[in-house]
């Protein structure tokens, strides 16, 4: 069972999303807060597998209440907020933040980014995803000269991790990337997972980034 608690402001998005959980078999609604200040608190106490954050709220908000989560290692954050702003994404990402979602995504994207999340992977919306790798890349540009073709020194991926790290780069989920190879969901999180591990990235939020850096993807 997956322990959820949702932190927002606004009592009526709060029952909203906890309608939308509730009924989900393997995802809990544990507690809901108010503001980042009760988050922090309730999460401590709780110790749940993943926080939905809003970014405004009085008191503290969601980036500093993330920060100290992370900080403090008490769940994982996925930031959900109705703002589409880039000050708000990154300083998210920055934060330690494990997945991103706009208020407007579909039920069906808020409960596979609890699941993803909850699995130690991250998840951005497909329409913020472009912008990080963006602005990653932009950052640091010498980075995917010197790294090109990439692969660190030593480290192999076989064939098909290569092959599930460029779905993984264009944004696909594992549902989809199991489809588009023709093998079962569990095969593609260990593929993933193996891929990970090799190139010592923590989610797949920095696998997006990697894999643009490097030149592995366009």
């Amino acid at each position: 069972m997956i322990r959820v608690l949702l932190a927002d402001d606004q009592a009526l998005v709060r029952s909203g999303f906890q309608m939308i959980l509730d009924v989900e078999d393997d995802i809990e609604v544990v507690a809901m807060a108010s503001h980042g200040g009760e988050a922090l608190d309730l999460a401590r106490s709780l110790r749940p597998d993943v926080i939905l954050m809003d970014v405004q709220m009085p008191v503290m908000d969601g980036i500093a209440a993330t920060r100290q989560v992370v900080a403090e290692d008490l769940s994982r954050v996925v930031i959900l907020t109705t703002f589409d702003r880039d000050d708000y994404l990154f300083d998210a990402l920055e934060a330690g933040a494990a997945g991103f979602l706009l208020k407007n995504a579909e039920p069906e994207r808020l409960v596979e980014a609890i699941r993803v999340v909850a699995h130690g992977q991250g998840l951005l919306a497909p329409d913020v995803t472009t912008r990080v790798i963006r602005r990653m890349t932009a950052a640091r540009p010498e980075a995917a000269v010197r790294t090109a073709p990439g692969l660190p020194h030593g480290v192999e991926l076989t064939a098909r991790e290569t092959e599930v790290l460029e779905l993984v780069a264009d944004g696909m989920s594992n549902q989809e990337i199991a489809r588009q190879l023709f093998v079962g969901e569990a095969t593609v999180k260990t593929h993933v997972s193996n891929l990970l591990a090799k190139l010592g990235l923590r989610d797949r939020v920095q696998a997006v980034v990697w894999a643009h850096r490097t030149g592995l993807v366009d």
